[in-house]
């Protein structure tokens, strides 16, 4: 399936798909340069703002979406990723610095310790769980075609995995982790064995991978690429059969000509299992990938969407709108946006419809 569901020349009734953002709250005291990556904790309601201006900040959000900065720590170059322990105890970055940093709010520090190094910058940083249990690993992806995993208490890396380019995204959810790269390749991997491929394919998007997001459940992931397009996949050859793509993130036909932008975020609601995308043309949307439906689409943010992330109980969608460089150094001006908004997800913006049973 290629075509574009949910889109207003398709939807029953536009009005119902049409989102609302005069709700939507400002973070207080945002980054100083654009963000790069938001992430909310699992156990309390705190955020996590990573940026360009080597600084990762944590926030105290309250459920009106209201905020108060709370902590920070700093690399020494652009922070391109954060993430939280499953405990909510810890907060990694990393970096163009070459390293992951982790602030342990747990054991009360308030300088990061360095905890990981890499040969380029490192564009992803994901904590995880480890198979067999025990403590908290963490893996990196770097530009430097490598991915790492590190056992925190150790300073050297417990196993590095050559991959076939650069890394410019992952994401983990259970023992499931996707690793995307230059040209396309996305590495599937089981985390019960981590130095494996458990499956290598070419991203079914004809353009390059901008980010890859686990589902809920972990049974597969969704790609994005610059063209406006997003991906469903699941890992299973079984399930291949629901596997499909869809165009998002593009302005309609004019002239034979349609204006195309890049998918920068797909976030999934924790608890229905839905997901949002949001793209460099300063819009998000919520969509159900089962029944391959536009839930709700949202008016223009007025910049372009860098990073987005649900809280734990879906209750609040937060997405920064922040310069992507996208169009190059010349097109982040002094003026343009850069905040990070709270939504409030009311009642069934992410829900998924209700299953039609054929008889």
């Amino acid at each position: 399936m290629a075509g574009l569901f949910g889109s207003s020349s398709t939807s029953t009734n536009q009005a119902n798909t049409l989102g609302d953002l005069s709700k939507d709250v400002t973070l207080s005291a945002p980054p100083e340069d654009s963000v790069s990556d938001i992430s909310f904790s699992p156990q309390s309601e705190h955020l996590a703002v990573a940026s360009w201006d080597k600084k990762v900040r944590i926030y105290e959000i309250n459920q009106s979406g209201g905020s108060e900065g709370k902590a920070l720590f700093e690399h020494e170059g652009p922070v391109l990723s954060c993430d939280w322990s499953k405990d909510g105890t810890k907060v990694v970055g990393g970096g163009a610095d070459k390293a992951a940093r982790m602030l342990d709010l747990g054991a009360g520090q308030t300088t990061a310790q360095q905890v990981a190094a890499h040969d380029q910058p490192i564009r992803c940083v994901r904590f995880f769980e480890p198979a067999q249990g025990g403590a908290t690993m963490l893996v990196t992806g770097s530009w430097d075609k490598t991915i790492k995993y590190w056992d925190l208490r150790q300073s050297t890396a417990v196993a590095t995995v050559q991959c076939q380019e650069r890394v410019y995204t992952l994401d983990v959810r259970n023992q499931l982790l996707v690793v995307g790269t230059a040209d396309r390749y996305i590495n599937v991997i089981n985390l019960s064995e981590p130095t494996k491929f458990y499956k290598t394919l070419q991203s079914p998007l004809k353009w390059q991978t901008r980010v890859v997001s686990c589902f809920s459940d972990a049974t597969g992931f969704a790609v994005g690429s610059i063209e406006g397009r997003c991906a469903i996949q699941y890992v299973e050859e079984k399930d291949a059969s629901s596997n499909f793509s869809f165009k998002c993130h593009r302005d309609p036909p004019n002239n034979n000509m349609t204006n195309v932008y890049s998918v920068n975020a797909i976030s999934f609601h924790p608890v229905h299992g839905t997901f949002s995308t949001a793209g460099s043309d300063g819009t998000f949307h919520f969509w159900d990938g089962v029944a391959k439906h536009r839930l709700k689409g949202y008016p223009s943010t007025g910049g372009t969407i860098s990073a987005t992330a649900f809280n734990r109980t879906g209750s609040i969608f937060a997405y920064a709108v922040s310069y992507d460089w996208s169009k190059g150094y010349a097109s982040n001006t002094p003026q343009y946006p850069n905040k990070v908004m709270m939504h409030p997800v009311n009642g069934d913006e992410c829900k998924p419809r209700p299953s039609v049973k054929k008889r």
